[in-house]
């Protein structure tokens, strides 16, 4: 059986180095070039001839841009909207670097803890700056829950402080575990199939339902994203 872990080995497609620093086009910066080129072509075919009555090309681009505008509605409220730009950004790149990686012979880059951790980290820097921004020092009131006592407060503020230090950890370790266990789960079965011939229905079989179960994962992973993107943003534009 081949090593199941295989598929997320980073390899260099054409070899570049820049005064002794590696800057080799890979395989996952060749899967994030055509998640990008899918999403703008994606929006551009589906924003391309606004119809009254759309097709379903532009039908399944507003169902994306309304499910994600409801998203910030309801955890961020209408004032929200201004930074619409920004979560929906985060939530197509996700959703179509989970999508693309179930074709075969694709790179998923988001099962790599270091691009999942880039991308939480881009969040959790915007909600950070945005709510000193907006509020000054008052956005470290964060810290302190509204109607805590102050003798409490040394107390509660250092573990306040470190669960919002966590969160771009357990975004990115969320989206990342999820993704690469199902990717190794559908290749080991395949090797079982693969080793036990005509008697590999059965792992073909299991191969088949993993298959739809992680197009599945796939797209609830972006949208466990973007709603956490949503509520981190709510505490940044709102406090308590």
């Amino acid at each position: 059986m081949s090593d199941p872990l295989h598929q997320f080995v980073i390899s260099p497609i054409w070899r570049i180095n820049v005064g002794g620093v590696d800057l080799s086009f890979t395989n996952s910066a060749l899967s994030v070039l055509a998640a990008v080129v899918a999403i703008g072509v994606f929006l551009l075919l589906g924003l391309k001839d606004k119809k009254l009555v759309p097709d379903r090309w532009q039908a399944l681009v507003e169902m994306l841009h309304d499910l994600v505008a409801q998203l910030v509605r309801s955890n961020v409220g209408d004032s929200g909207m201004r930074y619409f730009p920004f979560v929906f950004s985060v939530f197509i790149f996700v959703l179509f670097g989970n999508l693309l990686g179930m074709i075969p012979y694709m790179f998923t880059f988001t099962s790599h803890i270091i691009v999942t951790f880039t991308l939480a980290m881009a969040v959790f820097l915007f909600v950070t700056v945005l709510g000193i921004v907006l509020h000054g020092r008052r956005f470290f009131s964060l810290f302190a829950p509204k109607g805590l006592p102050k003798f409490l407060l040394p107390l509660v503020a250092p573990v306040e402080m470190i669960s919002y230090l966590s969160r771009p950890v357990s975004l990115a370790v969320r989206l990342f575990a999820n993704m690469m266990a199902g990717h190794t789960m559908m290749k080991v079965f395949a090797g079982f199939s693969v080793m036990l011939g005509l008697g590999g229905v059965a792992p073909i079989a299991v191969n088949v339902i993993l298959t739809g179960f992680e197009i599945v994962i796939a797209l609830l992973q972006a949208y466990v994203f973007t709603i956490l993107t949503c509520v981190y943003l709510n505490d940044a534009v709102h406090l308590h």
